[in-house]
């Protein structure tokens, strides 16, 4: 058994409360307690927050889901349990057939070896192949893909069942029915990659689309004649929207315009970082493409934005300090709203007693100092 003791805490339903936290596996007790257990000292300006979900992350540390290894993905989730993620989908990319399922099989060995050190990875957000290549972005092009409900059934036999988001483009032809198929056995259908206007959208939705994809990217923006992808993001309700909050992808007005339009429940903060978070400036890679990271930007060589080198405690803070958001508002948009979204609420998402002891801990300064999965310390500052 450990413990924090009176220390600074987020829980659920009552705010940030000074307490005590006993917990192994799982919470057991918050408040006073006559258990024996190792007190964990904190410093003064420590907080203890729920553990970070990232539901789009690519990669970080020096690989990627796409390299199709259980020892890529174990260096992922080493290297982002260090910013306060404990849960993630290891997310995959346009890319050959081959590929991708080396990719979804790595996943499907990696959890099923019940792996305890670094963030737990939860399954799969399969970002593509069923894009427009109008809005690829940073997507290889050649292998962009139509809708297939067998394509896809083989793609989720390699993962073991564990794709969790498909990322695609509602306007192309089959869509309607993939969208359907995909809702009816509890896979969320995120719209993304897509030109689709708002009319496409409000099908989208009809047939089960609950998603948007890093809201603002690789998407038919808002227009007064047209509102497109963005503009459908702040009018439904029924969309949950992700958003790369590193203010490079997004600017800060924007997201100021997102955060004021979408309920508080229904905006997801993501990081969308590829192989080179973790590693500083220099040349990486993407899908085969090459990457430069200069000034905390991932871009091709043609200057197209590559994903991010984003840290989700930053994307907290920058929503908190350059957005004004409320600081226990920005971490639901990394904890509760995901794990609500991704249906693991009953057990992480929050601190509550009988939750799995998933705690993030920042300073003040918004560092982390501590993070813990499934009450083992998996980073200590």
């Amino acid at each position: 058994m450990k413990a924090f003791k009176n220390a600074k805490v987020y829980v659920e339903g009552e705010g940030l409360v000074k307490t005590d936290v006993y917990f192994d596996e799982y919470i057991t007790s918050i408040g006073a307690s006559d258990a024996e257990a190792e007190v964990i000292t904190l410093p003064d300006d420590a907080v203890v927050l729920p553990g970070f979900i990232d539901e789009h992350i690519h990669g970080a540390g020096g690989c990627d889901a796409m390299d199709g290894t259980v020892e890529a993905l174990a260096t992922i989730a080493d290297t982002v349990a260090k910013e306060g993620t404990t849960t993630f989908l290891a997310t995959t990319m346009t890319q050959s057939p081959e590929n991708i399922t080396k990719a979804l099989t790595a996943v499907k060995e990696y959890i099923e070896s019940d792996r305890l050190e670094g963030a737990r990875i939860l399954g799969v957000h399969l970002e593509g192949p069923f894009i427009n290549a109008a809005f690829k972005g940073a997507q290889p092009g050649e292998y962009i893909a139509t809708p297939d409900a067998d394509v896809f059934s083989t793609y989720d036999e390699a993962s073991g069942q564990n794709i969790h988001i498909v990322t695609l483009a509602p306007e192309i032809e089959g869509s309607d029915d993939f969208i359907t198929y995909l809702d009816s056995i509890g896979v969320i259908v995120s719209i993304g990659h897509t030109k689709a206007t708002s009319a496409d959208v409000r099908r989208a939705i009809r047939n089960g689309a609950r998603h948007t994809t890093h809201t603002y990217n690789a998407q038919s923006p808002l227009h007064h004649r047209e509102i497109g992808v963005v503009g459908s993001a702040m009018l439904y309700d029924d969309l949950r929207s992700e958003v790369i909050a590193d203010t490079i992808h997004v600017s800060v007005p924007a997201l100021q315009l997102l955060a004021k339009c979408k309920p508080a429940d229904k905006l997801i903060l993501i990081t969308d970082a590829m192989r080179a978070k973790g590693l500083g400036e220099g040349v990486s890679e993407l899908g085969g493409q090459t990457v430069i990271v200069k000034n905390g930007e991932a871009r091709l060589e043609d200057g197209t934005l590559a994903g991010s080198v984003l840290l989700m405690n930053r994307a907290i803070q920058n929503m908190v300090e350059k957005v004004g958001v409320p600081f226990l508002t920005a971490v639901d948009y990394a904890t509760a709203n995901p794990a609500k979204a991704l249906g693991i609420y009953e057990s992480v998402g929050s601190i509550s007693e009988n939750k799995t002891a998933d705690f993030t801990v920042l300073n003040s300064a918004y560092d982390v100092i501590l993070t813990v999965r499934e009450g083992k310390i998996i980073y200590q500052a």
